[in-house]
């Protein structure tokens, strides 16, 4: 057994991940298990992309072995291997048009994260940057929440964010940290062109280096009575200003 291989694979889980991963030739996927009343509409999908892959129709309790009774997995499972990771030098060689870029400050909540893909793939981001470093490896978690946004959408792993955010300068991009105690409302700022948005962790915010590299740093306008919004409701609002300064 290719033990590499084995690290490689996980399984994907639910309809809109499972659907999604099958739909993307470049996604390699091995097996899939589905209750025979699941398996119906993804048949031909499965077929049609990934004529090798082994399909085995199950009852519900064996699919929850696989990746838990809390799981919503709406009685499919799907074993993928990681898709190939681009980094940020493949990035920038293909991409020197407009763009908008989320870069995620230390995030380790999956949930919060495949959120953030969803809205990245909603709102026409050209990719999500995350620092390696206490970030959680791809799961089905993410995929599940992303709702096959991870198949859409670049997931960059970068070694240092900082550094990254000037390469990132040097090519074009103004980055624009999201932090609540900025005067600055982000609906005043200027979006368009190339953008990189930066997302601070689910505790600490950005942290002081990461707002030292920002051009500017914004705050979104909300109820002084709250203190702050969840990351990945913060950062929907934040793609849709981009996108909308872009698409006016």
């Amino acid at each position: 057994m290719n033990k590499n291989l084995e690290n490689k694979k996980y399984w994907i889980y639910g309809k809109h991940a499972v659907k999604a991963a099958l739909s993307n030739k470049n996604r390699a996927c091995y097996r899939l298990f589905a209750t025979s009343s699941s398996l119906k509409e993804l048949d031909i999908v499965a077929k049609a992309n990934h004529p090798d892959l082994v399909i085995s129709v199950v009852e519900n309790k064996e699919i929850n072995k696989l990746v838990g009774t809390d799981a919503l997995h709406q009685n499919l499972a799907l074993e993928v291997e990681k898709l190939a990771e681009k980094t940020l030098d493949d990035f920038l060689n293909n991409n020197n048009q407009s763009s908008c870029i989320v870069a995620l400050d230390q995030l380790t909540d999956p949930h919060n994260i495949g959120a953030i893909l969803r809205s990245a793939a909603a709102f026409s981001a050209d990719a999500v940057l995350i620092t390696d470093y206490n970030s959680p490896k791809d799961s089905g978690t993410i995929a599940k929440i992303s709702s096959g946004a991870m198949e859409i959408v670049p997931f960059i792993k970068i070694t240092n964010l900082s550094q990254s955010l000037n390469r990132l300068k040097d090519a074009g991009y103004w980055i624009v940290g999201l932090e609540g105690t900025s005067p600055t409302q982000l609906d005043k700022v200027k979006l368009d062109g190339k953008i990189v948005l930066v997302m601070g962790s689910e505790g600490t915010g950005l942290r002081r280096l990461t707002k030292d590299t920002c051009d500017i740093l914004a705050k979104l306008p909300i109820n002084p009575a709250m203190e702050s919004l969840n990351v990945s409701n913060a950062a929907a609002i934040a793609l849709y200003e981009c996108y909308k300064q872009n698409n006016n």
